[in-house]
């Protein structure tokens, strides 16, 4: 089993940006021209390794290859987004990696393209000044439109396989990435299980306990074996269910309006262990956002207005409208699933006044972009 924080690793010791290899400072999935050179990258890596993997490294400097990292990224519908832009669409994961030097809230995140078997991928819509039908293929660092690159057949295959053979996990690189949890969360009810007698999942977070049943916030999980990292924030809930071969989160999302809020099922994550030595992960999407009155949201979508134009000419707010402003956010984002499409547009133009103004309220935002990213590629 590849341990990938040693597969990041071995990335970027022994090779620059080649064909089947890509590194980033970071991606924006958010909007259209983002999404485009993802997916020309996407399209490019496949049709250049038709019977290996490629990867694509995401936190880390070009130009000197230091590992600055990125936000956490736990968008698990990014097949999703592949599948509606290309044809022949290949399978790709997306993985957040912790490494011990950067701080809780940032991860490299590491994307795997499994080989296409030998099928073209292409654009099947057009996206950005990317037409439909576009080809792309890597001529070395860059990827570049079918008609001045090339076809390959396996010529990356024993370069990339010699890799992954040096990134292999042990017994000592497991036991160290368990005491370093361990010692890492020592304030968070650490704890760990064995999977079929190989897996080691380790979690912690914030319990809660109900009359009948029991939520954690702040929950960190790790999949020590290959360094893969879920987690789950401060203003989360989740539930955790546990069994021989199956480890299960399901979170909770908080909405509401008026100081009324409570938690909606959000997505759930199973992750299966088998007994060759294997795993799966599944997510499902559970959402269904709750309907107000047109009314309400109305005067919410109002006075959100104002209190932005009050960050953005520098006045004082009262203790009342830093409440409001702390659920901007949500109720923005509450607005949109009524109908309030405009509401969105509004959220995303606030960005940067809510990031200079309180790094809570900030991540509240960060926080609703990510809801939104997995409802919509559901």
């Amino acid at each position: 089993m590849i341990n990938k924080r040693l597969l990041i690793k071995n990335l970027l010791a022994h090779n620059s940006e080649n064909s089947f290899y890509d590194k980033k400072r970071q991606i924006n999935l958010s909007e259209k021209e983002g999404k485009a050179k993802f997916l020309k990258h996407i399209c490019a890596l496949a049709n250049s390794n038709p019977v290996n993997n490629s990867y694509m490294v995401i936190g880390v400097e070009d130009a000197d290859n230091e590992i600055k990292g990125v936000d956490f990224f736990d968008d698990s519908k990014i097949q999703n987004l592949v599948n509606a832009y290309l044809e022949n669409p290949p399978l790709v994961a997306y993985e957040n990696i912790p490494f011990p030097h950067l701080p809780d809230d940032l991860v490299v995140g590491l994307v795997t393209i499994q080989p296409n078997k030998g099928r073209t991928c292409s654009l099947k819509k057009g996206i950005w000044k990317y037409p439909a039908g576009s080809i792309f293929f890597r001529e070395g660092s860059i990827s570049i439109a079918s008609e001045y690159g090339r076809a390959v057949q396996g010529e990356n295959h024993e370069a990339v396989a010699s890799i992954e053979a040096h990134s292999q996990n042990n017994i000592g690189l497991t036991l160290d990435g368990v005491f370093d949890f361990m010692k890492k969360h020592e304030n968070l009810n650490p704890t760990y299980k064995v999977f079929k007698e190989y897996f080691v999942v380790c979690w912690s977070g914030k319990k809660k306990e109900t009359k009948e049943n029991a939520f954690f916030s702040r929950v960190d999980i790790e999949l020590i074996n290959e360094q893969v990292k879920l987690f789950y924030s401060e203003l989360d809930e989740v539930s955790i269910e546990i069994s021989e071969d199956l480890f299960s989160i399901l979170e909770y999302v908080r909405l509401g309006v008026n100081d009324r809020f409570r938690y909606y099922p959000l997505e759930e994550v199973k992750i299966f262990f088998k007994d060759n030595a294997t795993y799966e992960i599944k997510t499902n999407v559970l959402f269904e956002p709750p309907q107000y009155e047109k009314k309400t949201l109305f005067h919410i979508y109002n006075t959100n207005e104002a209190l932005i134009n009050k960050l953005k000419n520098g006045l004082k707010l009262t203790p009342s409208e830093e409440k409001d402003l702390f659920n901007l956010p949500a109720t923005y984002l509450l607005c949109y699933f009524n109908g309030f499409t405009e509401a969105l547009e509004k959220l995303e133009e606030a960005k940067e006044e809510l990031k200079k103004y309180n790094s809570k309220i900030y991540q509240q935002y960060k926080d609703s972009l990510r809801i939104l990213r997995k409802v919509k590629y559901n």
